[in-house]
């Protein structure tokens, strides 16, 4: 069953690309629709018995998944259809994606019961924080839409796309309201962290590649939303720094569980 409701919803969302502009009721609808299939997989993909299964498939459809629920309720307020030409063709291939790295599983009858919260408020910190660094990405584009394009005809299909997102400055305040979520997600990650080291362990931090990567994260952020709250910082430093913070958690989650299971099979926590 878990590979027909995976199949389902990459079609239902590599369909929405395809829906008429002016169909927009129907478009959100089938995404929605896609959405709920895709949630279903992805609770079917996790959750086993007395197990968790963890990969780096499962994370990134998991962050893939939280993005569409944002841009649907986005929608709502606001002309986001051109990221509806962007993110829905990922979200087809990452509900597909743990069919192919179904990632390990890992009981949880040894392990201490902050184990599967711990487990839970990381994938949620993970999933709002790479929103925040797609987000920040599209706006990026769309800075250099505006400098390069003014005067000019639009004509390609992403410049299309790019016309219909919000004003520059909508984005932004936007961008900040999801930095502050995934920040406030992973201290709660790093926290949770060090309570769960600390009953497994015996030691509060295992100074490895993923603790360290994980902290200079969460310092890149703390240090953006001071300069925000304090010095009223704004553009592309915001963006640079939101990238980077987000290219260090990638490192520490997904790019070492893909080196571990893709490229050296072995099954990693």
């Amino acid at each position: 069953m878990l590979i027909y409701l995976s199949i389902a919803a990459a079609l239902l969302y590599a369909i929405c690309p395809f829906i008429p502009n002016h169909r927009k009721v129907l478009s959100l609808s089938t995404a929605a629709i896609a959405w709920c299939v895709h949630g279903l997989v992805l609770g079917l993909s996790v959750y086993a018995e007395h197990a968790l299964r963890i990969g780096f498939a499962v994370m990134w459809s998991a962050a893939i998944w939280v993005s569409i629920l944002v841009y649907l309720v986005e929608n709502r307020n606001f002309s986001l259809d051109g990221l509806r030409i962007l993110i829905l063709p990922q979200a087809a291939v990452t509900a597909l994606l743990p069919l192919v790295f179904p990632g390990n599983l890992v009981p949880l009858y040894n392990k201490p019961s902050m184990f599967p919260w711990h487990v839970g408020v990381a994938m949620l910190a993970y999933s709002t924080l790479t929103i925040a660094a797609f987000h920040a990405l599209i706006m990026y584009v769309q800075d250099l839409h505006l400098h390069r394009m003014r005067g000019k005809p639009v004509q390609s299909w992403l410049e299309k796309a790019l016309d219909r997102l919000p004003a520059l400055l909508k984005m932004e305040h936007i961008l900040f309201m999801l930095v502050s979520l995934g920040f406030i997600l992973l201290s709660l990650t790093v926290l949770s962290g060090v309570i769960f080291s600390e009953q497994f362990l015996g030691v509060a931090f295992k100074w490895d590649h993923k603790t360290v990567l994980s902290l200079l994260s969460w310092g890149l952020f703390a240090v953006l939303l001071a300069g925000r709250q304090w010095r009223g910082w704004r553009g592309k430093a915001v963006l640079r720094i939101t990238l980077f913070g987000f290219l260090s958690l990638l490192l520490a989650y997904v790019g070492s569980r893909f080196v571990m299971e893709v490229v050296l099979h072995r099954s990693v926590l």
